[in-house]
């Protein structure tokens, strides 16, 4: 078992936890989601989403944060193709 010292920046980090509920998986999926398709949402949030946004914002943000990295991989990928 490293000590605590031997783990650097990465101290105290516990990755078990990281997206280990289903409300932060729902946060990620729908930032990374209202990335990547550019219209707008044909409903209302529900308000389990809402809940699940307001105490996960942090997952939301980097599901949205992930999906301009997808946007730019495509965007990359049409280019190779294209021009």
């Amino acid at each position: 078992m490293p000590r605590d010292e031997d783990k650097g920046f990465l101290k105290g980090l516990n990755i078990h936890g990281f997206m280990d509920v289903y409300q932060e998986w729902h946060a990620f999926v729908n930032g990374f989601c209202e990335v990547l398709c550019p219209w707008r949402a044909k409903y209302e949030p529900s308000e389990e989403l809402l809940n699940d946004l307001k105490g996960d914002h942090h997952y939301y943000m980097f599901g949205r944060a992930i999906g301009v990295i997808a946007w730019l991989i495509i965007a990359k990928i049409i280019k190779e193709v294209f021009f």
